[in-house]
């Protein structure tokens, strides 16, 4: 299933993706995911389709929690100078910096940061709680879906706090969208592309991580429940740089479409 979040004059929905005759059409309205109640539905109130294009999209998630995987494409990892990790290296970006697609990034004052870097990357939608999984699970019974996330950095404080909560924290740096999706594979190998001002920048695929989907989801597990909802970003590969303001950010991953932002 594919699906979008979305607001309108009577409140946000959720409205599920289909093709038809050749367009992402918003065919139907769906029952809102738990962890966002205040989303409204009617089984019987008419619906009449419309194009995904035409949709004042949210961020297709409401997370209760953001754990990211760090370094985990070992390209990035050494274009910064870091070793590769022995383990999953996480993180948390909190949900007061989800903006939806379309939306703004807002760069912080020069005093804080002189360096806001883009990160484009798949995210894991966890499904259902999870907690100290192991290999006799099988984690796509975990899984919602996937979506695409921005994880935006003020690089220079990533390096000069040492621990990444100010980098990764400033409101705006979760771009997320604009769907998710179950049809994707990423074991089998997911394309994700990032470009600036339309050149690219980054280019990588889920077969180069590090830790694959399945042992990330395990390891957090081991001490943390996931709740349905969660987002779990999975790394970003070589060419992160700098944003400035008027930029214009587009991550592209097959299946879901194209992320877009303006920096400001």
């Amino acid at each position: 299933m594919r699906y979008c979040r979305y607001v309108d004059m009577h409140g946000s929905h959720y409205g599920q993706l289909d093709e038809v005759n050749g367009r992402l059409m918003v065919t139907q309205m769906i029952a809102p995911w738990p962890e966002d109640p205040h989303a409204t539905w009617s089984r019987t109130a008419p619906f009449k389709p419309f194009p995904l294009e035409e949709a004042m999209l949210l961020a297709p998630v409401a997370p209760g929690k953001i754990i990211c995987v760090g370094r985990n494409y070992k390209d990035h990892a050494s274009e910064l100078g870091n070793e590769v990790p022995k383990e999953p290296l996480l993180f948390f970006k909190p949900v007061s910096s989800v903006i939806a697609p379309g939306a703004e990034i807002k760069l912080p004052p020069a005093t804080l940061t002189e360096r806001v870097d883009y990160e484009g990357e798949l995210a894991v939608v966890i499904f259902r709680r999870c907690r100290n999984l192991t290999e006799q699970d099988d984690v796509r019974d975990y899984i919602r879906g996937y979506t695409i996330v921005n994880d935006v950095t003020a690089r220079d404080l990533q390096k000069k706090d040492g621990q990444w909560t100010r980098a990764k924290g400033f409101d705006t740096f979760c771009p997320m969208g604009p769907i998710v999706s179950d049809e994707l594979d990423p074991w089998a190998g997911v394309e994700l592309t990032t470009r600036l001002n339309g050149t690219e920048k980054q280019r990588g695929n889920t077969r180069q991580f590090i830790f694959d989907i399945s042992a990330v989801i395990r390891y957090i597990s081991q001490f943390m429940t996931l709740e349905p909802g969660d987002i779990v970003p999975t790394g970003t590969p070589s060419g992160v740089a700098p944003m400035k303001s008027n930029d214009i950010v587009e991550v592209a991953i097959e299946g879901l479409g194209v992320l877009k932002n303006r920096v400001v």
